[in-house]
């Protein structure tokens, strides 16, 4: 492993732990090359996935000069454009309303190009998760979006990608959920906590443990659900987290779910 292979791992690891403003500092205290820029461009998504910051963009672009065309670029672009479609002026929109249906139909063409131009079992799967969440969140499909789970956790399997296998479980217990299954939901939802915890994944954990909190209700016990919420509300708040302590809040209030 080589310096720069150490230095991109380390910043990957702070971005994991909600530290992007350090993951970015250590990546531009180096002469920008394909490896870093590309790294900075994750770090930034990530940034703006969580906070609600801006920075993806313009790193994208950069890493796109240095780079040139990459798989891995392309997906980050696809992440971006599957985010900022999701977000309006008062939150998360979910569904198809209100977005361009050419903008939503090409998005999803893209995802499923990518799904085919990888022989990497992991790259795969990841292009599947995204045709599932953009099936889900976006075209509001959910008999369509289970399958691309289920194939995104076939490949996190086969790969050894924890982070893939915790988002895949996330959402399959989301539709566990929906169909009253609250025991496989409480499986799946306490594996994916257990692997976003073994991937040092700050966010990732502390939003699983809000599904946590949200069974919990479900199965009556509210005081654990809201010592639960109260410290995922502490924690997120703490590290500048607006959706997740919004979504906090709103369930300490009685929503019914995060």
């Amino acid at each position: 492993m080589t310096y720069v292979d150490e230095i991109v791992s380390s910043a990957l690891a702070l971005s994991y732990a909600a530290r992007w403003d350090q993951a970015l500092r250590l990546l531009d205290a180096f002469p920008a090359d394909a490896r870093t820029a590309a790294a900075a461009a994750e770090v930034a998504a990530e940034c703006d996935w969580h906070t609600g910051s801006a920075l993806g963009l313009a790193r994208l672009e950069t890493a796109d000069r240095i780079c040139g065309p990459t798989w891995d670029l392309a997906f980050l672009r696809l992440k971006h454009d599957y985010m900022t479609a999701l977000r309006g002026p008062d939150g998360y929109r979910f569904g198809p309303d209100g977005k361009d249906p050419q903008v939503l139909t090409e998005m999803r063409a893209r995802c499923g190009r990518l799904a085919t131009e990888t022989t990497s079992l992991v790259r795969q799967g990841w292009a599947h998760m995204y045709l599932g969440l953009i099936a889900d969140n976006h075209f509001a499909q959910r008999d369509v979006s289970p399958r691309h789970y289920e194939l995104a956790l076939r490949a996190a399997t086969g790969g050894g990608d924890d982070l893939l296998a915790r988002e895949a479980l996330r959402h399959l217990g989301d539709h566990d959920r929906n169909r009253g299954d609250l025991t496989s939901a409480g499986q799946r939802w306490e594996l994916a906590t257990t692997l976003g915890a073994r991937s040092g994944l700050v966010c990732g954990t502390l939003a699983q443990q809000m599904l946590l909190a949200v069974l919990a209700r479900d199965l009556g016990d509210d005081s654990g659900a809201d010592r639960l919420a109260g410290e995922i509300a502490r924690w997120a708040r703490a590290l500048g987290l607006p959706r997740l302590t919004q979504q906090a809040d709103s369930f300490l209030a009685g929503a019914r779910a995060a």
